[in-house]
């Protein structure tokens, strides 16, 4: 079978062939049926600081997967030929992509403990955005304190986790700002019923925001969240856009600002962002392109002309 494989930084991916996997003693084999593309793919290509994040190379990247078991390995019990499955990246069994090869490709092999049903009413599209996207923008919305009725909530970034974060702060009852240089993506905002929009979370300074969630992670995004965010709020960097920021300390200091990380989620926040999207309330704006398009994809986001989350149909 074929799959899209990374070598090197700076060097393109790779159309290889490669044989396709067995299952394992406590794991299954995935028939792909979507596969996400997100914006640590782009870091992944470009900055040699991800390198030590993978297992060996050339590797099959694509860290969100759905799609259907074809196979189970002995001593697996839950889990049938036929089931619907997702993948959260985020278990002991290691990350697709990084630690094993991922979704990028027609099959894979996991772990069972990795494993999400899907519920009847969610699609492989968007269940594939679930384990990643959902997951991680679900996940960050509780650092730092739940959201509830009145807070004034700054997301920055209106791509595939800002969108998803937003969405289910407003259904929280949040008074919602976002910060999003891509102004194609103002009308999404629109429809996600937030109060206001703008390319910079700096210009809702004096709006007293509560809590800045930075989907982006750019370095500057992440001073001017510091920035924006009122005397003793919280900022939650989530996005890896770069893996370095120069912020203001006395800004930190002064505002006595909390700063916090976030990464990933659990397989219950996988679950419960599906369980969302089966209610129909949280519906992510997607594009959606083939299994030839996955190398154009990833330059696509990282020239920022995608709208929503991008995720590649890989078979019916």
């Amino acid at each position: 079978m074929q799959a899209w494989q990374f070598t090197n930084t700076n060097e393109p991916l790779v159309l290889n062939d490669v044989p396709e996997p067995e299952a394992a003693p406590g794991a299954v084999v995935i028939d792909i049926k979507a596969a996400g593309l997100c914006h640590s793919d782009v870091g992944l290509m470009q900055d040699a600081g991800w390198l030590e994040t993978l297992a060996f190379r050339p590797i099959t990247i694509g860290h969100e997967v759905a799609g259907v078991v074809s196979e189970v390995g002995e001593g697996v019990t839950d889990w049938s030929v036929g089931d619907r499955v997702a993948v959260c990246p985020t278990t002991p069994a290691g990350a697709p992509g990084y630690v094993t090869n991922g979704g990028f490709s027609h099959k894979m092999t996991i772990d069972q403990q990795a494993l999400v049903r899907i519920p009847d009413d969610v699609g492989f599209i968007e269940a594939a955005t679930a384990t990643d996207a959902g997951m991680t923008s679900y996940h960050a919305l509780t650092k730092g304190g739940e959201i509830g009725e009145g807070d004034k909530i700054g997301i920055i970034g209106l791509g595939g986790l800002g969108q998803i974060a937003a969405r289910a702060a407003v259904l929280k009852g949040a008074e919602v700002y976002v910060a999003e240089v891509n102004e194609k993506a103002w009308e999404l905002g629109e429809e996600i019923g937030i109060h206001g929009i703008s390319k910079s979370i700096l210009d809702f300074k004096e709006k007293g925001l509560d809590k800045v969630i930075d989907y982006a992670g750019f370095g500057e995004t992440t001073a001017d969240a510091i920035e924006a965010v009122k005397i003793g709020g919280v900022v939650v960097l989530v996005g890896m856009g770069k893996l370095e920021a120069n912020i203001s300390t006395i800004r930190m200091i002064l505002s006595q600002v909390t700063l916090i990380g976030s990464n990933g989620g659990t397989p219950q926040d996988v679950a419960d962002i599906m369980d969302l999207y089966a209610t129909g309330g949280l519906k992510p704006k997607l594009t959606i392109i083939g299994f030839d398009d996955i190398p154009q994809g990833i330059d696509d986001l990282k020239h920022h002309r995608i709208v929503g989350r991008l995720v590649a149909k890989i078979a019916d």
